[in-house]
């Protein structure tokens, strides 16, 4: 589940900040959100114990 949430992240955020100048502040909350989202599931797993390595 890690993985994916990081994957898809990188897939978004990567043509975001090639485009960073035409999107605006718009495209900043948007990208704002969309981190903060990520942020609460990487929480999420973290309590869960999902990064454990037992």
């Amino acid at each position: 589940m890690l993985f994916i949430i990081f994957d898809i992240e990188i897939v978004f955020l990567y043509p975001w900040a090639v485009t960073f100048d035409a999107l605006g502040l718009f495209g900043l909350v948007e990208m704002a959100i969309f981190i903060a989202t990520v942020f609460v599931a990487y929480a999420y797993v973290w309590r869960r114990g999902g990064l454990e390595w037992d």
